[in-house]
């Protein structure tokens, strides 16, 4: 079934690209716009709420679940350190290698400046929150609100507090253990149900923006496309090394059990719609679900890698079309103003854009470069939103792989040497294991 997947996805990214294609050069823009575009866009909406369903309680159920079974406060506090010491390495390469990259390809000269007013008219209002904001938007007021606005990082602050508490109370919380256990697979069964859908969901968002605006934009915009899917490849060859010293052989395993949630993220440019199958699929290479169900979400939070190159890349690019020069200084500046900015974005419609604008107006750039690239943001968005799911499932394996709990993957029986005996099933499902084998 995963192999008829995969393929059915790559012919719904053919389709798509060849229907589109033939719409825009038959049909006038106007007809499209009117009559076409709106029930291709219905494909791919139906697919993007249906996951966006999943979401809130798939993140709670496996985060409780995850922290009720980590067995003890020292594990769950020693591998949140781990995490975030990644999370923290991961954004600095990243934004890091944006600037590198965009300084020597220098994709902005001779960019083309868009009209002011339909600039504005196209980015809207941006709302730029302040540190104290931002730090208090991470804390729920109204857990069910959360959950209602698929907010994952104050539903990640409340999955904490209750898989603490639970684990914390003991056998009075068992039954709510086993409820959320419960929960967690229910939605993965649905999941299923879901991707069964997704080949025509990919088909109708490429056939819906290559119909809006024909392969001629990639032409108009080759130079940034192509120069911004290299910089994209450095950063998976430095991750995927760098996950290659901790996974060995493995790694590329990994690569194989992720490709349908990474072609899932780069079809839809949603990574919201890869967040379910990649839980499945981290199962099956042998992450316990007590560590994705707790590494995924927070990683969704604040290991963005691919967005973060892109929000380096791009500010420096707006810079460059308007012949703006910046000083080292300035764009190191920039680089930690990004770091921080970018944290927690991912609930956010077009987050990547929001974080450029403002941090533009911080050092007085022109907020209304954005509206260069934004005619091709789909397919730049594509790239980074793949990129955030390979960066997230390698943290997630080097991080479980540090903890000594990564299993064998399905169909290999082979056990671990100084672990009980049990099956990849059994970890998975969240049973606890004796602690002293982790260290």
């Amino acid at each position: 079934m995963d192999r008829r997947l995969t393929f059915y996805i790559l012919m719904g990214m053919l389709l798509g690209v060849i229907v589109g294609q033939g719409l825009h050069m038959m049909v006038d823009a106007a007809t499209i716009k009117a009559d076409i575009a709106p029930w291709l866009k219905l494909l791919s909406d139906i697919f993007l709420n249906l996951i966006k369903l999943l979401v809130a309680p798939l993140v709670l159920s496996t985060i409780v679940v995850g922290i009720a079974h980590m067995g003890d406060s020292t594990a769950l506090g020693r591998i949140g350190v781990r995490a975030l010491a990644w999370f923290i390495t991961a954004s600095l390469i990243s934004i890091g290698l944006g600037l590198i990259m965009v300084n020597l390809l220098k994709p902005g000269v001779g960019a083309p400046i868009p009209d002011v007013a339909a600039a504005a008219k196209a980015v809207g209002e941006v709302k730029h929150l302040n540190a104290p904001e931002f730090i208090l938007s991470i804390f729920p007021k109204n857990a069910f609100d959360a959950m209602a606005t698929n907010n994952i990082l104050q539903i990640l602050v409340f999955s904490i507090f209750a898989g603490v508490a639970l684990s914390a109370i003991g056998e009075k919380g068992k039954p709510l253990v086993r409820g959320a256990d419960a929960l967690a697979e229910m939605m993965l069964q649905i999941t299923g149900y879901v991707m069964r859908y997704a080949p025509i969901a990919v088909f109708g968002a490429l056939a819906n923006v290559v119909a809006a605006s024909g392969l001629e934009i990639l032409k108009t915009y080759l130079e940034l496309l192509v120069e911004f899917y290299l910089s994209l490849a450095l950063l998976w060859i430095i991750l995927l090394g760098i996950g290659a010293i901790f996974l060995g052989k493995r790694i590329i395993t990994l690569i194989r059990y992720i490709r349908q949630p990474m072609m899932i993220a780069f079809s839809t440019a949603s990574s919201e719609a890869a967040l379910p199958k990649m839980f499945e699929q981290l199962d099956r290479f042998g992450v316990p679900r007590r560590i994705s169900g707790f590494m995924l979400p927070l990683g969704y939070s604040f290991n963005l890698d691919g967005s973060m190159m892109y929000m380096s890349f791009a500010t420096i690019f707006i810079a460059q079309a308007y012949n703006i020069d910046l000083p080292v200084a300035t764009q190191i500046m920039i680089l930690l103003t990004l770091m921080i900015s970018s944290k927690g974005i991912a609930a956010v419609p077009r987050a990547s854009l929001v974080v450029i604008t403002g941090t533009l107006a911080m050092f007085g750039l022109p907020v209304e470069g954005v509206a260069i690239i934004l005619a091709i943001d789909q397919f730049l968005d594509m790239g980074r939103t793949a990129t955030n799911v390979v960066g997230n499932a390698v943290a997630t394996s080097v991080i479980t792989k540090w903890e000594g709990m990564l299993e064998p993957e399905e169909g290999e029986f082979v056990e671990h040497p100084h672990a009980p005996a049990h099956t990849a099933a059994d970890g998975r499902a969240g049973l606890e294991l004796d602690p002293s084998n982790y260290n």
